[in-house]
């Protein structure tokens, strides 16, 4: 089975904080999982380097938006790489390839009448003499009365147009645009309505927040969508008479899941059409403020432009905030990702935004849970339990596994845990599949608590210390595998202390005499007195 993976692309202006990568990491449990399996995989992404956010950060520091999505591409890589994502190819939007396929992709709709051509209203400064973008229009959300930006309302999810608000305000100057005539290019969405209604009725593997808001869009009837705008940086509009105008970031970025796909085929020489054929399976990782353009405009342009795969799956968190309020970079009410990294272990990271993880609710980083969890969890249960048994075995048996057979009810736990933990990655639902095996985990601490081996090993059958310490040693060599997703890392110290090969989805058994290697922690305790010092940084921060 091919299996295709696609992860939201962060826009490249500014700095990734923890809230941003609690709705991409599935991707990369999805990812690992499967390639454990033995399917092919694969799994993409990219920087967002176009969209007016970008834009009006150069305007502010007196750069070019190439100059700060180079910065943050970058750091974005970087990032992502500490914290294990393992991209087949984490690209960026300003790419000569991407700008091409889109460009494709643009007649393709306009040849088969999905995209027309037509005069409309736009915002306007005249102080800054130039058509507003969306994003460099902000006021009151019509739908909900709150401030809003002119693409979308994330108080109440509507997708919006900047002449809809109230209180229009150009974000540049701070003055009232006016409204002018130009022409542009729009996006035949209504002409989907009943072909995308179908789509999700049939739509398995979705996250709650997904359908409800797509039913709504369709309940309310789908309305034919600005496809070009008189941007400064992006996509050129390859179209004579359009010069200086370029093609929406909304479907331009989202056509980069397809153009990182035909970029990685070419690169390694190989085909991209199995991942996006109807052989495949299609998953889509991103937050619920993307949650239409996930299951409703790229479906569409999907459409639009010929026999390529529909997403399958929609894995669309909610929000993660931080200390009982929302994440905001324009008050540094945030935890940056290069900060936590340069400070932490990415394991209790990850481990963290997945046992936390916002999969059907908000839910709330704190730096008290985040080190009572990494102390309770990952060092307490899992730390403890493999560090414990392997250096009895240094210390009583010279580093030598026992010659002994595997308790056979442990056995068949192991393997049943990995096909309930299966079932569970490939629904979407990473919280409960990771509740699972440290459930398992605790149970094997209390197992070697109740047994005792290094008290059996001085009875007069010393067997049953062996048998226990055997039966240890297998749990530690499947847990390995069955963590990988989740805590690559420290799944990677297991296989060198034990010799381990490459992980695999399904039992495994580590032979007698192996020897243990380079023993060495799996996590360090962390003091809680960061618990303040951390949140005295915070506020300290946000004053």
């Amino acid at each position: 089975m091919s299996i295709f993976i696609g992860g939201a692309w962060p826009y490249a202006n500014g700095s990734l904080h923890l809230g941003r990568v609690a709705s991409l990491l599935p991707g990369d449990i999805l990812a690992r999982y499967f390639r454990l399996k033995g399917e092919a995989v694969l799994y993409v992404s990219g920087s967002d380097c176009h969209g007016t956010p970008i834009s009006i950060q150069a305007n502010q520091e007196g750069v070019t938006p190439h100059e700060i999505a180079e910065r943050y591409h970058n750091e974005f890589v970087d990032c992502f790489k500490q914290l294990g994502f393992s991209y087949d190819l984490y690209t960026r939007t300003d790419d000569e390839f991407h700008h091409k396929v889109v460009q494709q992709l643009f007649l393709k709709l306009l040849k088969n009448e999905n995209i027309y051509k037509k005069s409309v209203e736009q915002t306007f400064c005249v102080d800054c003499d130039q058509f507003l973008p969306d994003r460099y229009v902000e006021g009151i959300c019509p739908h909900c009365g709150q401030k809003a930006r002119g693409d979308q309302c994330d108080f109440c999810s509507s997708l919006l147009d900047p002449t809809e608000l109230h209180d229009k305000k150009c974000k540049l100057c701070g003055s009232s645009p006016t409204v002018r005539f130009t022409e542009h290019y729009f996006l035949a969405l209504s002409k989907f309505q009943v072909a995308l209604e179908d789509y999700v009725k049939q739509a398995t593997g979705w996250r709650s927040n997904a359908i409800q808001l797509t039913e709504r869009y369709l309940s309310e009837g789908l309305h034919d969508r600005a496809a070009t705008r008189d941007l400064p940086w992006g996509v050129d509009v390859p179209i004579v008479g359009f010069e200086g105008k370029k093609i929406y970031v909304w479907i331009e970025a989202v056509s980069g899941y397809l153009s990182a796909s035909m970029k990685w085929a070419q690169l390694i020489q190989t085909q991209w059409e199995p991942f996006w054929s109807e052989g495949a399976t299609a998953y889509y990782v991103h937050g619920k403020d993307n949650i239409p353009f996930h299951s409703l405009i790229l479906p569409a342009l999907l459409l639009g432009t010929g026999n390529l795969h529909l997403p399958d799956r929609i894995i669309s968190s909610e929000y993660l905030t931080l200390e009982g309020k929302k994440f905001s970079t324009s008050n540094n009410w945030a935890v940056w990702v290069p900060y936590i990294l340069a400070n932490y272990h990415p394991d209790s990271v990850r481990y963290f935004l997945t046992i936390n993880g916002p999969e059907n609710r908000d839910t709330d980083f704190s730096w008290r849970e985040f080190i009572y969890s990494h102390n309770g969890e990952l060092l307490g249960a899992f730390g403890n339990f493999v560090n414990r048994n392997l250096l009895f075995l240094v210390k009583a048996f010279d580093g030598s596994v026992p010659d002994s057979q595997v308790d056979e009810a442990i056995k068949q736990k192991i393997i049943e845990l990995y096909e309930q933990v299966g079932v569970l990655i490939e629904a979407g639902k990473f919280k409960i599949a990771l509740e699972a095996i440290f459930s398992f985990i605790r149970a094997s601490n209390k197992y070697f608590d109740e047994r005792k081996p290094w008290a059996q090993v001085r009875e007069e059958n010393p067997a049953n210390g062996w048998a226990t310490l055997f039966t240890c040693v297998q749990i530690i060599a499947n847990l390995a595998n069955i963590l990988e997703p989740f805590l690559p890392f420290s799944c990677e110290k297991i296989r060198g202390f034990l010799s381990l090969p490459l992980p695999s989805w399904g039992y495994i058994e580590v032979p007698p005499h192996r020897r243990i290697e380079t023993l060495e922690v799996l996590f360090e305790r962390i003091d809680i007195s960061n618990i303040q010092e951390e949140e005295s940084k915070l506020r300290a921060r946000k004053e």
